[in-house]
């Protein structure tokens, strides 16, 4: 190894490249090990355990284990009642502000699960992705189209407690969102 000069690396500068990279290799082999556990356990699901929750979400394109796993295990193992619940828990809903005269809406709540918040976004975008045929990406692209900024990001967030409104009726019900597309089993 060489710098960009053509010369020959100081011996300390190899030795900490080389223990920096058997570093890597070990935080590497934990993955592994623990990504084939995680497998192996979805591979093993009885029908309604958080692992078969777990396989329902992966099933759908677009949803990963690690997205899946996150979303079930801190908010789909809850008894939700209806829709209205199940936006609050993620503090997606509206937060509105109402005195006399005056009525003015302030943005979403964030009363919620901050972590379960943010991956429900992140998904949302993937979904767009991954599913434009569906009625949510397209109700996405009416409201959104070809805006940019505020107003994208204001859609993505309303898309975001949409989709959570409809992978919790997947989950409980077995309706799948319409449109939605199964992609191959990755058990």
């Amino acid at each position: 190894a060489r710098t960009g000069d053509g010369r020959p690396l100081p011996p300390f500068l190899k030795q900490e490249i080389l223990d920096e990279l058997e570093r890597l290799q070990v935080l590497q082999r934990q993955i592994d090990r623990l990504e084939a556990q995680a497998k192996a356990e979805r591979a093993d699901a009885e029908d309604g355990t958080m692992a078969a929750k777990i396989n329902q979400l992966v099933d759908l394109k677009g949803i990963g284990p690690v997205g899946a796993q996150l979303l079930v295990a801190e908010v789909f193992w809850r008894g939700f009642d209806n829709r209205r619940q199940v936006g609050a828990y993620f503090g997606l809903t509206g937060s509105p502000y109402n005195s006399g005269q005056s009525v003015r809406e302030q943005g979403i709540s964030k009363a919620g699960n901050a972590r379960a918040r943010r991956v429900a976004v992140q998904l949302a975008w993937l979904w767009r992705r991954y599913q434009p045929g569906s009625a949510l990406s397209r109700w996405f692209e009416e409201r959104a189209g070809t805006q940019k900024g505020r107003t994208r990001r204001v859609a993505i967030v309303a898309l975001a407690r949409k989709l959570m409104v409809a992978l919790w009726r997947f989950l409980e019900h077995g309706l799948l969102p319409e449109g939605a597309v199964l992609s191959a089993p990755q058990r």
